[in-house]
């Protein structure tokens, strides 16, 4: 799919926007604080349903506003003359429910729209792919699982609703509860837990090979690097050909832990936990790793996942990249722009681009208006 056109209103700075976009690489270009990544930011919605700056949706709407409203056309990448694009509009509120239309038609679920649009995200803080905790690679593993799988969405929606509740009983627990009721928790907490851990474990497998060939282009020189599955409450190493035995050695971990639950009251066992250790040479790049090979292996997860989604949903996702080039040395820009999958893209920068960046389109973004312009 591809995006063919754009209109943002009362959406941050922008209080009415439009612009067109063609296939190959649209460059949104301007100075700071003008609204270039805004732009991005609003594609990006409507393919996460969330902001790719961890924003609440609050904070997307111009303030003194009630709502802000995203339209968009996407287009299938290779359509006939007589294929009607789809139209998206999305209504993002400051307080309540977001509403959702396709083709003019309300969504009953705004998750119902996950999968009409795919994007893979290139930022300035993708550095904490690596750098940062557990966390933020679990979260890059879950997003791209929605993508691949939209139903995944409901599967972590489903364990962080019965984390939230268990986490709520063991806070409020006392001797006079009756143990039965964590019993109930535990179960549900191990089904859907397991769910999502065996959706992890299939996506590590296929994105290992495009994860070391990923590294070895950006970086320029070949390397060892690897992204292992850690669970504690596993027995080892948890891969694809383990999925038979989640469940039941998260059951039993769950159950271990119950005392130290009750005690910290708080859920310390499940994948709300876990880490995607990522290794170059052998060693955790977090600890051992250079800025410079930390920078290499952020961009190779993003472009890893952008290459299995392609395979595996037949398309590839529109790339999205926000001001990336003013982070990287000249020899990774370079080993970067040379790599860039063949996809339709929107960049955004307030300088000037690397060398050898085919640029089809120029749009000109200052106070929050997009004006076509020429190619650099």
């Amino acid at each position: 799919m591809q995006l063919a056109h754009l209109w943002l209103t009362d959406f941050r700075g922008h209080v009415a926007s439009e612009v067109e976009v063609g296939p190959g690489i649209t460059v949104f270009a301007g100075g700071n604080a003008q609204g270039k990544t805004t732009v991005l930011e609003a594609v990006g919605w409507l393919a996460r349903m969330t902001s790719f700056r961890a924003a609440p949706d609050s904070a997307l709407v111009r303030v003194g506003c009630e709502k802000a409203i995203v339209r968009a056309e996407i287009a299938p990448a290779n359509r006939g003359p007589d294929v009607r694009p789809d139209l998206i509009e999305a209504e993002i509120a400051v307080a309540g429910r977001n509403r959702v239309l396709l083709n003019r038609k309300p969504l009953p679920r705004a998750r119902d729209l996950l999968g009409t649009l795919r994007v893979t995200v290139f930022a300035p803080d993708d550095l904490r792919l690596v750098k940062a905790g557990p966390a933020e690679r679990r979260a890059e593993l879950d997003d791209l699982l929605v993508a691949l799988s939209p139903r995944y969405d409901a599967v972590q929606a489903d364990y962080e609703r019965v984390l939230k509740h268990r986490n709520a009983w063991l806070r409020t627990w006392s001797r006079a509860d009756d143990p039965a009721t964590l019993d109930v928790w535990d179960e549900q907490l191990v089904r859907a837990g397991a769910e999502l851990v065996r959706g992890r474990l299939k996506l590590l497998e296929r994105l290992a090979a495009p994860l070391g060939k990923a590294y070895g282009d950006v970086a320029g020189a070949a390397a060892d690097v690897a992204g292992g599955y850690e669970a504690a409450w596993s027995d080892g190493t948890l891969d694809e050909h383990r999925l038979d035995d989640v469940a039941p050695l998260l059951a039993g971990a769950v159950g271990r832990s119950r005392s130290a639950d009750l005690e910290r009251r708080l859920t310390l066992v499940g994948p709300h936990r876990d880490d995607w250790r990522l290794s170059i040479d052998g060693l955790e790049a977090r600890r051992y790793a250079s800025q410079g090979e930390q920078r290499s292996l952020s961009l190779a997860v993003r472009l890893a996942g952008h290459v299995v989604i392609s395979e595996l949903v037949g398309e590839p996702p529109v790339l999205l990249l926000d001001d990336v080039f003013s982070e990287l040395d000249e020899t990774r820009a370079a080993n970067l722009v040379s790599h860039l999958p063949i996809a339709q893209a929107l960049v955004t920068t307030a300088g000037a681009l690397p060398p050898g960046l085919p640029a089809e389109r120029v749009v000109w973004v200052a106070g929050g208006r997009l004006e076509p312009g020429v190619r650099p």
